[in-house]
Order: structure tokens, then C-alpha cells, then sequence
């Protein structure tokens, strides 16, 4: 007998978020958006796109709100100062050491779209 599975995993859904016009988001800059009940940073890192959750992995505070550094490629956390790798969530610096979820970020028709699942 196999393992039932969810309608989510039959369907393989993910629902794309609209983030903002391309041009809203030049490189160096990050924006904080809110979708299915999750705060997501959205990060430039010189023109490529990146998207985690903006929870730090140490104490589940806010990570989206500390200092964006684009030559880097790090957001660091304004609680403890664990600096996250934007491009795959995880954490560069304790005292954090478990990644946080990352998000496929894609441009369409100029328009950022955030895929969430």
C-alpha cells in the first residue's frame, strides 16, 4: 500500500504573488511583502532577484528589517547580528546556524513574481 498524499503535493500548487513593477526594485534595494500569512523579503542583488522569509532562524524575530548588504549578498539580522546568504537562506554567522525558506522569484512581462507554496 502507498503513502496517501496531500491534494497539495497531487496538484503541486504554489500560488505567484505580484511583488512590484521591475523598475520599483532597482539593484541594491529590498522590499517586504506580505503573502499567505508570511512576511518575504525581496532582495536585488545587483539585478539578480532573491526571496526569503523574513524570520530569523535564532529567536524568529524580524530579518528583513536589518542591513541589506547587495556586494554581499547578506541581510543581518538587527536582533543578534547572524548575517544570512540571501541568494540560499542560510545563515554565514552564529549565533543562527539553520537556513531560512527561500522563495523562486521570476520577472514576467516586467513584473516581479514571487512564487509561494
Amino acid at each position: 500500500m502507498t503513502p496517501a498524499t496531500t491534494t497539495k503535493e497531487q496538484a503541486n500548487l504554489s500560488e505567484k504573488v505580484t511583488v512590484c513593477a521591475e523598475s520599483e526594485l532597482p539593484a541594491g534595494e529590498m522590499r517586504l511583502i506580505e503573502a499567505d500569512g508570511r512576511k518575504i523579503g525581496v532582495f536585488n542583488c545587483a539585478g539578480a532577484l532573491y526571496a526569503i522569509e523574513d524570520r530569523c532562524s535564532h529567536d524568529d524575530g524580524p530579518l528583513a528589517e536589518g542591513e541589506f548588504d547587495a556586494d554581499a549578498c547578506t541581510v543581518e539580522c538587527p536582533r543578534h547580528g547572524s548575517l544570512f546568504d540571501v541568494t540560499s537562506g542560510k545563515p554565514r554567522t552564529l549565533p543562527a546556524y539553520v537556513p531560512v525558506q527561500t522563495f523562486p522569484v521570476t520577472v514576467e512581462n516586467d513584473t516581479i513574481v514571487l512564487e509561494v507554496d
